[in-house]
């Protein structure tokens, strides 16, 4: 092939070739370069496809050395032009991918056999370990529940409150003073406006001092609820508006009362406080519960009490729902202050407007006995004072309700004499039978009725290593027990029931507290029996006694259980307590409790005087709530009664601050007597 066919072949070769480095000799002419032996190098530089799919393509040199006529270039670079007179080149067909061999993890080869979308890497960002901010949120994250609620309630304590409150008493001291100084004519008549501006002043301290109630009672207001604080809010503006026209007409207003309803609304929010830290430090203290619900069915007619596994959401879920007295407080608070407004307005027109507000004042004053505040948070104050070392807690007034009325509540061998109060003294055989054989037949029975005394038995029989029998044909007796063993007839119990049974007795035998065992007729062992008090049985069983609506059911086959021996030994009154027979065991027994309605009494602990008292103190705590409720609702309405004839009448002489002074007083007096009940549980 000649130059002159090249070029005519070639037109575009001179604009796809790439430019020679510098360091190369100087590039041939055009005419010179050969078309077939180009093409002829290029198929044998050409490398197989498939080791292209294993092995990487080198990156393409920038730069290649040009040696004689010939070059070498990726044929693809050049146009179709270029090589259109040359042989053609045999494509292989194209064969789809071969699937990617698995690598190794974190090969640099190592790709993943699926799709993975685009987007920008962003590596993980590295952890710094903050201490104390780690411990925060651990804290955060555990601490939940009753855990939770006492640290928040540790946080703000009583100290503060108590600060308050004897600052807060002060104050009230000096107001009620100067109010008694007043009356008895001891302050001059060129003091008086000195008197009322001191009267004025120590209102606004006390409104100072107790702005957590104030603002506790706007809060309520806001909710929708009308509390006792929310009341103290109207009666501390109709007090500064009477201030205003007291300074006009030189009169004393009735600053006192205000103060004093401060201090007691104090009071309520410390026993309140109080109550709940004790409450929650008994619930995150708490590792087993046990409760007293009412049973799903009644006996004779009377609501029976049986002891379930405690949850903490038994006092969780009720912990924050109001109580039926506080919801009625709620309600009269709202009626004392329409009541107190409608004298206001009798007042305004029967004489004039000072009239009016001093009179609704006065109202709105006396409508709310200065212990109204305290009468249902105090008793329920000092019962949980009593329950923090019982390890106690009633489940709110739903569960309280439930222990109202006529009660039946069962006691076990173990709740009157817990391990290890029960000992066995000494032990006497009699006749030619084998001491091990007399062992055998007597635990056989008593571990036939499973009563108090078989774990006392099992220990002396496994000491002497006798056999277990097992007894046939039982029966139970008043103050033994019958039955068969190995054909053999055998009665065991005390010896009372033995000479009622004909058995023959030594003479000169007595013995108090023993078990005796006779097999065919014969006596053949007695085992002496001790058991020693244990105060909190005796408290627990105590104060189930005091009370004549819970019938105390003693639920064991202890035969040497008597009236008389618990009269002696806990000094009660035997006639309070009942005796189950086997009739009234098995019916006590089938008794499930109702786990759909609220517990009445939780428990950390499970001995007698914890849920004893829990069932006493409920009944308590319900009837003082009551009984304070009606009284100071009865003293309010009176109040109110009292003040709108004072104002029909038009006797303003009355109604002074030392009179209103005089009847807060007056009604606190049954009204705190009411709140000690819970503490004669």
């Amino acid at each position: 092939m000649d130059n002159n066919t090249s070029q005519e072949l070639n037109p575009e070769l001179e604009q796809d070739l790439s430019p020679i480095p510098e360091a190369v000799e100087p590039e041939p002419e055009l005419e010179d370069l050969d078309l077939e032996s180009i093409i002829r190098e290029f198929r044998e530089a050409e490398v197989p496809q498939e080791e292209q799919e294993e092995t990487p393509a080198p990156a393409p040199e920038e730069s290649a050395p040009v040696t004689g006529d010939t070059i070498r270039m990726d044929l693809s670079s050049l146009p179709k032009s270029a090589y259109q007179g040359a042989a053609p080149i045999e494509e292989e067909p194209e064969e789809p991918d071969p699937a990617p061999e698995k690598a190794e993890p974190f090969s640099d080869q190592w790709e993943p056999e699926y799709e993975q979308p685009m987007g920008e890497y962003i590596p993980p960002q590295p952890i710094i370990f903050h201490p104390q901010s780690r411990f925060r949120e651990l804290k955060k994250k555990l601490v939940a529940g009753p855990e939770r609620l006492y640290y928040k309630l540790s946080e703000k304590g009583t100290g503060k409150l108590q600060v308050l409150l004897f600052l807060s008493m002060l104050v009230a001291l000096i107001c009620i003073g100067a109010t008694v100084l007043d009356h008895l004519g001891m302050v001059a008549q060129n003091r008086q406006k000195l008197m009322i501006f001191g009267q004025l002043l120590c209102m606004f301290l006390s409104a100072l001092l107790g702005s957590y109630q104030l603002i506790e009672g706007l809060a309520d207001l806001i909710r929708g609820r009308f509390s006792l604080n929310t009341l103290l809010i109207f009666s501390f503006i109709l007090c500064c508006a009477d201030g205003i026209m007291c300074l006009r007409e030189l009169r004393v207003p009735c600053c006192a009362a205000f103060s004093l309803q401060v201090v007691f609304s104090l009071f309520d929010t410390l026993h309140r406080r109080r109550t709940e830290l004790s409450q929650m430090d008994i619930l995150r203290k708490a590792t087993d519960l046990t409760s007293v619900r009412p049973a799903d069915e009644m006996l004779d007619g009377k609501k029976v009490l049986v002891r379930d596994e405690g949850q903490v959401e038994d006092f969780m879920d009720s912990y924050c729902v109001p109580s039926t007295p506080s919801k009625i407080r709620s309600w009269y608070a709202v009626g004392a202050l329409i009541a107190a407004v409608g004298v206001g307005i009798t007042g305004i027109l029967l004489q004039s407007l000072s009239f009016g507000i001093h009179v609704a004042a006065i109202t709105l004053l006396a409508a709310t006995p200065a212990s109204f505040f305290i009468c249902l948070s105090r008793p329920a104050d000092v019962l949980q004072k009593r329950f923090h070392k019982l390890g106690t807690l009633l489940c709110g007034w739903e569960g309280i309700c439930k222990a109202k009325g006529s009660l039946v509540f069962s006691v076990s061998h173990k709740d009157l004499f817990p391990a290890g109060t029960v000992k066995m003294n000494g032990v006497k055989f009699f006749g030619t039978r084998d001491p091990d054989e007399v062992v055998a037949y007597g635990t056989a029975l008593i571990l036939s009725d499973d009563n108090g005394l078989s774990p006392l038995f099992e220990q002396v029989l496994e000491s002497r290593n006798c056999h277990h029998l097992t007894a046939q044909n039982v029966t139970l007796y008043n103050g033994g027990i019958g039955g068969e063993v190995r054909g053999e007839p055998v009665l065991v119990g005390s010896l009372s029931f033995l000479k009622e049974m004909n058995v023959e007795i030594p003479e000169g035998l007595r013995v108090c507290q023993a078990v005796c065992v006779a097999i065919d007729g014969t006596l053949c062992g007695l085992f002496a029996i001790s058991y020693e008090k244990s105060r909190r049985a005796a408290s627990g069983l105590g104060t189930l006694c005091s009370y004549r609506q819970i019938k105390t059911v003693v639920c064991d086959g202890d035969f040497l259980l008597t009236p008389s021996f618990l009269q002696a030994k806990f000094g009660i009154n035997p006639n309070r307590i009942q005796f189950a027979d086997a009739e009234l065991r098995a019916a006590l027994s089938k008794l499930e409790p109702d786990r759909e309605g609220p517990a009445v009494v939780l428990s950390t602990q499970h001995d007698l005087a914890s849920l004893a008292y829990g069932i006493t103190g409920a009944q308590a705590l319900r009837s003082a709530s009551i009984l304070g409720l009606v009284t100071h609702m009865a003293g309010g309405i009176i109040g109110i009664a009292i003040m709108l004839t004072l104002t029909i009448l038009g006797a303003s002489h009355l109604l002074t601050p030392m009179n209103v002074i005089l009847y807060q007083l007056i009604w606190s007096i049954p009204g705190i007597l009411l709140t000690e009940w819970p503490r004669l549980i």
